[in-house]
């Protein structure tokens, strides 16, 4: 049976970072990741993660100007300082809380300058993956769909893929989110088969609302046999977009069969 680890991005979203941590172990979650949590003391977040039981998994690179529409740094040419800097944040505060893992935002690329943006995320990954190997993080390589994020570096598997085998590093990983790899591409199982030597962490939640994973399209009992048959050991991260109340929608998991 997966092991689940809360999205602190989406469950619980209205309370600070370490109320959101004792919401998490309440309900029963034994690991949580998060998007950006830089303004709380990553020290702070250590020591609730030990009170309270949890593994502190992934964060993710922060963005850029949010006003301007940007969604990460990494493969915008002309803007490598800021990525690194991006990805030195990330490094120190996953060092302080006693992370694993950080998503490496690629950011939103034109497709005429697809090919200057290839160069740019392999070289800018290459560097930013050493650095994290350094102290046992891993990088994180996330296909977004064009439908919740048009424009993005990349929105499929074999893209991402091919982008780890041009960098070359045994930490840089793929982040196989089910959603965006339901609305993108459909065939999740075969997806799951092919890319599985490549995949560092699975994200759930239901296609095509992102709501709790006990609606839509994906039979997430298959998926999650399916990692089990696997013999899957990571944690299942569960980025939904709660319905409505965060507690509430938890009666997912005994619809589709699993606990926390």
């Amino acid at each position: 049976m997966p092991r689940f680890s809360a999205n602190l991005g989406f469950l619980w979203s209205g309370l600070p970072l370490i109320a959101q941590m004792e919401a998490a172990a309440r309900a029963g979650f034994r690991a949580v990741e998060m998007h950006w949590p830089y303004d709380t003391d990553p020290g702070e977040a250590k020591a609730a993660a030990a009170r309270l039981g949890l593994a502190l998994l992934g964060v993710n690179t922060v963005r850029g100007d949010v006003s301007k529409g940007e969604n990460g740094l990494g493969a915008l040419a002309g803007r490598e300082a800021e990525f690194q800097a991006a990805i030195d944040q990330s490094i120190a505060w996953q060092v302080a809380a006693g992370g694993t893992a950080i998503h490496a935002m690629a950011g939103m690329v034109p497709r005429a300058r697809i090919v200057e943006a290839t160069a740019t995320l392999r070289d800018n990954l290459a560097i930013a993956a050493d650095k994290a190997a350094a102290h046992g993080l891993t990088l994180l390589l996330e296909p977004l769909n064009p439908r919740a994020a048009p424009g993005y570096f990349y929105s499929t598997l074999r893209d991402a893929a091919d982008m780890i085998v041009r960098v070359g590093r045994p930490n840089v990983k793929i982040m196989f989110d089910v959603f965006h790899v339901g609305v993108s591409e459909g065939d999740v199982l075969t997806r799951l088969d092919a890319f599985w030597p490549m995949i560092g962490h699975v994200q759930i939640a239901a296609v095509p609302s992102r709501a709790e994973p006990d609606e839509g399209e994906i039979d997430y009992r298959a998926v999650f046999a399916a990692l089990d048959a696997r013999g899957y050991a990571g944690w299942v991260g569960a980025e939904y977009r709660p319905r409505g109340d965060t507690d509430a929608g938890l009666g997912w998991t005994g619809k589709l069969g699993v606990s926390l």
